[in-house]
């Protein structure tokens, strides 16, 4: 019998850390004399990584980076980011709790996200979180990032399981569970430029608690 697997993105699914994007964010733009940016406009620029998100920050407040500079001030959001990484972060409501419920019936969770591996586990091991996961696999663990199907399959490849689902929040996300040719139930209050309907994922729940229902309807537990 394979073992089956939850695999969930990680910002605006599992844990808000729009407080602290934002911040890191912010301060990359203060270097460069623009405006700082809203909470909505992070909410809507987060999904591709760091460096798309200073990029979209950037092109909001003035005339868009060019490649060395957007190099610069990706290495110096890291930094900032990473001495911050957990301040004002934290996971969404119901989430601990279904966590807690997956790992009491042996199926395996993993994270597979556009945050860089190393900021992935250092946040989730910050927030107390590290002993519910197998695998985090990030752009940089394949150096390929979500929506190519190549990170979740190494999530499961990682996790040694066999049927699996995506949890996310985004078109990234509801792309990637396409390409790897698995279910994706997204997540209704996650960050995103559209209502993540638009991206007809296969489920949509407004709380985590909505979450077990399903994962134990696609497992048949």
């Amino acid at each position: 019998m394979t073992v089956p697997a939850v695999v969930f993105d990680l910002d605006g699914t599992l844990v808000d850390t729009a407080p602290d994007l934002m911040g890191a964010t912010n301060h990359v733009l203060s270097l460069i004399g623009r405006r700082a940016i809203s909470m909505a406009e992070v909410r809507a620029f987060v999904g591709h990584g760091a460096k798309a998100l200073i990029a979209r920050g950037a092109a909001a407040t003035g005339e868009p980076l060019d490649d060395v500079s957007l190099r610069h001030y990706y290495a110096e959001f890291v930094r900032y980011y990473e001495a911050h990484i957990a301040e004002s972060s934290s996971p969404f409501p119901g989430a601990i709790d279904l966590l807690e419920q997956l790992q009491a019936n042996d199926i395996k969770i993993g994270i597979c996200t556009n945050k860089l591996e190393g900021l992935s586990r250092k946040l989730i091991e910050e927030l107390g979180l590290g002993r519910f996961f197998g695998a985090i696999v990030g752009p940089d663990t394949l150096s390929i990032g979500k929506p190519d199907a190549a990170p979740y399959r190494e999530t499961i490849r990682q996790l040694g399981a066999g049927r699996s689902l995506m949890v996310g929040d985004s078109e990234t996300d509801v792309l990637t569970a396409r390409a790897a040719g698995v279910p994706v139930i997204a997540v209704s209050f996650g960050y995103t430029r559209e209502p993540v309907s638009n991206y007809s994922p296969d489920a949509i729940v407004d709380h985590f608690d909505q979450l077990w229902p399903l994962i134990r309807r696609e497992f048949a537990i």
